[in-house]
């Protein structure tokens, strides 16, 4: 398609109010629909005059900041035409770039100190950083947005990319991830992250877990630079955790309130067979000949691959079936004791010892009953002779006489002490004798 402009209609309008400027081309005020065409044309094949770089989405709060990461560049055949020593002002349009007839769509002009949205370009102009932040976000905002420069002499905006930001009353959910296998005894870590439009208020993690834990929190830029808050969760895993739930919880502050958005995730902790059991049944003594089932139970994750019989015979194991289950009719030499054992990629389980007793036979005693009876009663036997010698000694000595010390010389006095009376030898009178039976030498 041909264009032809009128002759001698003066020179093309180049004011920044009412002119627009694509690939180098100034914008005829007579003849915008042409100038569009032709600039669609030529972003379809790639002919920019500014590349930005920015998220394709934004999820914002409402109240709330939110902080558009952005970069731009000059295509070669442009640069010349770029001064970065002079003064740049940047310039966000809303919904549509072709703003000639539409200056509403203007919202922010870094050059203007009244505009439709409150914010700062934080970013170096000088050193192609674009970074903007818009504060108190309304749900108005929610939109898609390209991006401007304004310099001398070179003005362009990106036609061909555009940010989407998207205002909502509450926060999105954080994002839980495992880094390995949890598995039981081996330390594991859980990633939570949740995003911070707003840098200068992050949100707050926190952990929900079923066992102690420690954290590590921290403010990470993401490949498409915007920002994110990584919190850290380190614990060492058991089997009683398995399905058990936990939440990662964001808080993120707006104003003076918060609000809040939690992660729920079940554990799956991988262990070796636990709480492994067997039974019989019947369980009572059984006839030869007659049926019997012996079952063997266990908790595993992944679950028991293997279950493996074994008969105690001699005093040691000896492997008789496979099988979860093992039934058998039972004859003569099947009495005896029983465990199974059960076995996973992460180990094995054993359970305790059964009893197959078979009726008219003499069921066999286990040793430790022998040891334990005999322990008792040496016991018993030991605290017998204790309480023998202490009542011999007591019995010795008569009731209700104290004894004094022999020690003392011939010649000094003897007291002996009655229950009923007291008698005392003085000079040479003849002491009285202690009779060992209770009775005194002297007649008394």
């Amino acid at each position: 398609m041909a264009v032809q402009l009128p002759p001698n209609r003066g020179p093309w309008l180049s004011s920044r109010v009412n002119t627009y400027h694509w690939t180098e081309l100034k914008i005829y005020q007579n003849l915008p629909d042409v100038v569009f065409y032709v600039a669609g044309v030529l972003a379809c094949f790639g002919q920019r005059n500014l590349i930005a770089t920015m998220p394709d989405t934004l999820d914002v709060l409402t109240g709330s900041c939110v902080q558009i990461p952005c970069s731009f560049d000059i295509p070669d055949k442009q640069k010349n035409k770029f001064k970065s020593t002079i003064l740049t002002s940047g310039v966000w349009i809303k919904e549509d770039p072709y703003f000639v007839e539409r200056l509403d769509k203007v919202i922010f002009n870094s050059s203007e100190t009244d505009n439709n949205y409150q914010g700062n370009i934080t970013g170096n102009m000088s050193q192609k950083n674009c970074t903007t932040v818009f504060f108190n976000v309304t749900t108005s905002y929610t939109n898609k947005y390209y991006f401007r420069i304004e310099s001398q002499p070179f003005r362009a905006t990106d036609i061909g990319k555009s940010v989407n930001i998207v205002v909502r009353d509450l926060p999105s959910s954080p994002i839980i991830t495992v880094s390995g296998e949890v598995k039981e005894g081996t330390p594991v870590s859980l990633n939570c992250s949740a995003v911070a439009p707003c840098p200068e208020h992050p949100p707050e993690l926190t952990w929900t877990l079923p066992t102690q834990f420690t954290t590590e929190n921290q403010l990470q830029e993401n490949p498409d630079q915007t920002k994110s808050v990584l919190s850290t969760a380190t614990f060492t895993p058991s089997y009683h955790h398995h399905e058990k739930n936990i939440t990662c919880t964001a808080v993120y502050p707006v104003g003076t309130s918060n609000k809040t958005a939690e992660h729920n995730m079940m554990l799956n902790v991988s262990f070796s067979p636990k709480d492994t059991s067997a039974s019989i049944s019947p369980a009572g003594p059984v006839l030869v000949d007659s049926c019997v089932n012996l079952t063997c139970s266990s908790t595993a994750n992944p679950p028991v691959t293997n279950f493996t019989w074994f008969q105690i015979s001699g005093g040691k194991p000896i492997q008789v079936a496979s099988g979860q289950s093992y039934s058998l009719n039972v004859t003569v030499g099947d009495g005896g004791l029983y465990y199974c054992e059960a076995r996973n990629s992460h180990g094995c389980g054993k359970s305790k010892e059964v009893q197959l007793a078979i009726k008219g036979q003499e069921e066999p005693v286990n040793p430790k009953v022998f040891e334990i009876v005999g322990k008792t009663l040496g016991l018993l036997f030991l605290f017998s002779l204790i309480v023998f010698f202490a009542w011999r000694r007591t019995s010795r000595l008569p009731s209700g006489f104290d004894m004094t010390d022999r020690s003392q010389g011939q010649n000094s006095p003897v007291w002996t002490v009655c229950s009923n009376q007291a008698r005392v030898r003085s000079g040479n009178q003849e002491p009285p004798h202690i009779n060992l039976d209770g009775l005194y030498a002297n007649g008394n």
